[in-house]
C-alpha cells in the first residue's frame, strides 16, 4: 500500500474513531471549511463546516448514552497527488452503554478529498441508499 493510500485509509479510521467518541471538533476536522454534504437525511445539503457542525451535534446529541460504532468495507480509493476520491459501503451501529446491538443501517458514501497544507480534507460527502421501487422507501440494510 502506498503512503498516500495509507493517509487516505487514515481518514476512515478517524471517521470512525470520532463517532464513537462523538468528538465534535474530532469529526469537523477531517472536514474542509467550504465542506458540501449531500446527507440522506432531512436537507438536499449543506454548505460550510458551520451548517455540518450543527448536523453533527444533534446527530451525536441524539444518541444519548448510546455509542454508534462504524464499520467501512468495500472501500476503493483513486487518487492524484492532491486530490482523491473514496466511495465505500458504511454500517452504522446504535450500540448501548452495555455493549449491545440496537440498531443498524448501511449507507454508500463517496468522499471527494483535497491535500490542503499537507492534511487530507473531505471536501464532498455524499451519502445514499438505493430506494425500492414499488415502496419508494430507503434500502438500509446491504443484501449479501
Amino acid at each position: 500500500m502506498k503512503d498516500q493510500e495509507r493517509s487516505l485509509l487514515q481518514v476512515l479510521d478517524d471517521y470512525k474513531s470520532a463517532v464513537l467518541a462523538k468528538d465534535v471538533d474530532a469529526f469537523l476536522a477531517l472536514y474542509d471549511a467550504e465542506v458540501r454534504v449531500f446527507d440522506m437525511w432531512g436537507n438536499w445539503s449543506y454548505s460550510g463546516i458551520a451548517a455540518w457542525r450543527a448536523v453533527v451535534a444533534r446527530w451525536f446529541e441524539a444518541h444519548g448514552s448510546e455509542r454508534v460504532v462504524v464499520e467501512f468495507g468495500d472501500t476503493q480509493v483513486r487518487a492524484a497527488p492532491d486530490i482523491a476520491v473514496i466511495n465505500v459501503f458504511v454500517v452504522y451501529r446504535g450500540v448501548s452503554a452495555e455493549g449491545v446491538e440496537l440498531r443498524s443501517m448501511t449507507n454508500r458514501m463517496t468522499l471527494a478529498l483535497w491535500r490542503t497544507a499537507g492534511r487530507w480534507k473531505i471536501v464532498h460527502e455524499h451519502t445514499s441508499a438505493p430506494v425500492d421501487h414499488e415502496t419508494t422507501r430507503a434500502i438500509l440494510a446491504r443484501a449479501a
